[in-house]
């Protein structure tokens, strides 16, 4: 069960003014609450908050090495970060354990709903960039991002480091930035001050927070976060997570409210592999053709709509999107042993009134 808690009810979510529903207090993790989810930009206060350890400390000797197969391994301080070049970029980021809740059997796992999910504004250094001046080896394969966090794991000795690694190609891309500021000003604790990856299209944990390191390779790293969590468990078999699956959700009307019965279904989707080119409504299992508008960035989350007529009393909507590569919501997903990347399509109740009614509409 969730609670809500804000600067004002005191608890651990000390830099947050609009509510987050939190799901777990220590190590924080929190989800972006429904009453928000309508917003095309989530207030930086409601960003839905991931954490695998306990928070590290921040402190003004901060730095960041980048080494392994480089030719000019270097250490930025954090005033050397913020003197470099820097761009924004305006994201929609997903926990890979979204929706693990909707699994059945439930995995194990944080037990996200549905708001494991936000979309914001970044603004940082291209790690490209950082890469160009230490001069990447011909034969590295992988850049591995290292966190300061870290702590124990049930299934590993003694302390482990929270460690992702990103294919080359990815960690080359010109919007994949090492970041200093979310929507406009800098990081605070819970989203990685001071600094911290943002990988566009990737679910959340490829944008490692608390950044200390940046270690190229030349064989693909196996570390815990990368063999033994943030993997595909399908029959023992594991896959590591990378982009997010197509997925959409409805945010109008909110679910279990009362709506006119002549209405505006809306809501979002998005991909990591594509533009969303289409998305379907479903009305009490009748499918119809929303209206896709345009997205805000390349990486954020499309807009969808359909005015509809509901018949009266409880009505299920569900959406089903479909991105540029082809892929296309599924009813069901591949239960995995983790609970990773559940973008099946959702029910979403509601009530249908006759007349005019604004409960969950905006």
């Amino acid at each position: 069960m969730t609670k809500t808690l804000s600067a004002r009810s005191g608890g651990p979510v000390t830099d947050a003014v609009a509510p987050l529903d939190v799901v777990r207090a220590h190590p924080l993790c929190a989800e972006t609450p429904t009453s928000v989810l309508p917003l095309a930009v989530t207030p930086r206060e409601s960003v839905y908050v991931r954490s695998n350890f306990e928070t590290p400390i921040a402190h003004g000797a901060w730095t960041l090495a980048v080494g392994g197969a480089v030719r000019a391994p270097f250490t930025l301080s954090l005033a050397d970060i913020a003197a470099l070049p820097m761009h924004t970029v305006l994201a929609t980021m997903e926990c890979a354990g979204n929706w693990r809740l909707g699994m059945d059997p439930v995995p194990t796992g944080e037990p996200w709903k549905y708001g494991a999910v936000s979309t914001t504004r970044w603004r940082g250094v291209s790690l490209a960039a950082l890469l160009d001046r230490a001069g990447v080896h011909d034969d590295a394969l992988e850049v591995v991002a290292v966190g300061a966090d870290a702590g124990p794991c049930d299934d590993a000795e003694g302390e482990v480091r929270f460690e992702r690694a990103l294919p080359l190609e990815v960690a080359r891309h010109p919007d994949t930035l090492v970041a200093m500021h979310m929507d406009g000003v800098p990081l605070t604790a819970h989203h990685g001050a001071p600094l911290r990856l943002l990988v566009p299209n990737w679910y959340g944990m490829a944008s490692v927070k608390w950044l200390t390191a940046l270690d190229v390779r030349t064989t693909p790293f196996t570390g815990y976060f990368q063999s033994k969590r943030y993997v595909y468990d399908v029959n023992g078999t594991t896959t590591p997570v990378t982009r997010a699956l197509v997925k959409s959700m409805i945010v109008l009307p909110a679910l279990h409210a009362e709506t006119a019965a002549d209405t505006v279904v809306r809501g979002w989707a998005w991909s990591g592999s594509g533009a969303i080119i289409r998305v379907d409504v479903a009305v009490n299992d009748q499918w119809h053709r929303a209206t896709v508008g345009r997205a805000a960035s390349a990486y954020a989350w499309t807009p969808f709509e359909l005015s509809v007529s509901l018949p009266p009393g409880e009505v299920t909507l569900r959406s089903r999107a479909t991105d540029a590569s082809g892929a296309v919501q599924p009813e069901r997903i591949a239960w995995n042993a983790l609970g990773y990347g559940n973008n099946a399509i959702r029910p979403h109740t509601v009530r249908a009134v006759s007349g005019e009614c604004s409960d969950g509409q905006s």
